[in-house]
């Protein structure tokens, strides 16, 4: 009897202790994945004293479910209190999302089928004359004039020195590069950009959010579909170039239909990057401009460690997210499986 829990008539089966353990193995990493959310419900529906008297799991046997903490959050407080962050939060992700989309695709698409042999050295030219332009915008020079003499003084090097510059970097370098900026923590570029957006007069607007969720997302979007439209069989868009369809006819009409799940699966790992983003919007956004987590955040300075509260505002912030995964299971999990086998 033992041995045949053991024993498996199909090498490429496992057997059914194996599947015992895995199936236990899946059941409990699946209670402590999802058992922060089921707290952070149940929490939500319990009144201060239930909260404050030690820890109570089961609804109707521990204690008895309420509404107090959703009365409190959306009808005693002003309407404005949770309408204008959740709306911020919403017009900067979906917009920083489909701008991230857009740029990313076509640089990811650039990068998979044309062949760029750019100089180091012209690169790290076009790096110290943007360093100038914010080193003078920082110094009250105007902002156009310093985008004048940045742009005036590369195409001068250029034009002049750039020929001896040594070296070619390839699409692979390239890529890397990009996928290198993503690397770098927020927190360390907070205070150039926080002087920057000072400067253009766009500090605690959505605007400047928009801007730097989309050059925070950029990298991740141009590595994702760099790698799903590798996957694409040239053969098809060869075809079409013979038939007299134009490159751009050949990227809106073939190649992104064939990439749709890996432009959803992208798109929503985007949007969850920027709708739970915190460092970046605490320092560019004020009372008009925040987003859900700083109301979140800013809830147990202003009120104290009302949990409960705290869990009603997180379920309106993170609910939309889960059921939009919940409704995009299917191609994301296409989306990002696409590619991982090759040959």
């Amino acid at each position: 009897m033992m041995g045949r829990l053991f024993k498996s008539n199909n090498p490429l089966e496992p057997s059914k202790a194996t599947l015992i353990l895995t199936y236990c193995i899946l059941i409990f990493w699946a209670i402590i994945v999802l058992f922060p959310i089921y707290w952070l419900i149940i929490t939500a529906f319990k009144l201060p004293v239930d909260v404050a008297s030690g820890p109570k799991y089961i609804p109707f046997v521990d204690f008895s479910p309420s509404l107090h903490a959703w009365h409190e959050m959306l009808l005693e407080n002003d309407p404005e209190f949770i309408l204008q962050p959740y709306s911020n939060t919403i017009l900067v992700g979906i917009a920083s999302t489909f701008v991230s989309l857009v740029f990313g695709a076509c640089t990811a698409y650039a990068l998979t089928r044309f062949e760029y042999r750019p100089k180091p050295g012209l690169i790290f030219t076009f790096i110290l004359c943007v360093a100038l332009m914010i080193g003078l915008i920082v110094f009250d020079v105007p902002w156009k004039f310093a985008v004048a003499i940045g742009i005036a003084l590369y195409i001068i090097v250029a034009q002049t020195i750039g020929r001896r510059f040594k070296g070619r970097m390839n699409n692979n370098d390239i890529a890397f590069w990009l996928i290198s900026q993503r690397i770098l923590p927020p927190v360390t570029v907070i205070i150039p950009v926080y002087i920057l957006f000072q400067q253009l007069r766009l500090l605690d607007t959505l605007v400047a959010l928009i801007i730097t969720y989309c050059a925070m997302n950029l990298p991740i979007v141009i590595w994702l579909m760099r790698d799903y439209f590798q996957t694409i069989p040239l053969e098809i868009e060869e075809s079409a170039l013979i038939d007299g369809a134009s490159r751009y006819q050949v990227l809106a009409m073939i190649v992104l239909p064939l990439s749709l799940p890996g432009l959803i699966a992208t798109s929503v790992i985007i949007l969850v990057f920027s709708w739970n983003e915190y460092v970046l919007a605490l320092f560019l956004t004020g009372a008009q401009t925040q987003t859900m987590p700083i109301l979140v955040s800013a809830q147990n300075g202003v009120r104290g460690p009302q949990w409960w509260n705290m869990s009603v505002l997180v379920m309106l912030m993170v609910g939309p997210l889960l059921i939009l995964t919940i409704l995009l299971e299917r191609y994301i999990q296409k989306g990002l499986l696409v590619g991982a086998v090759k040959g």
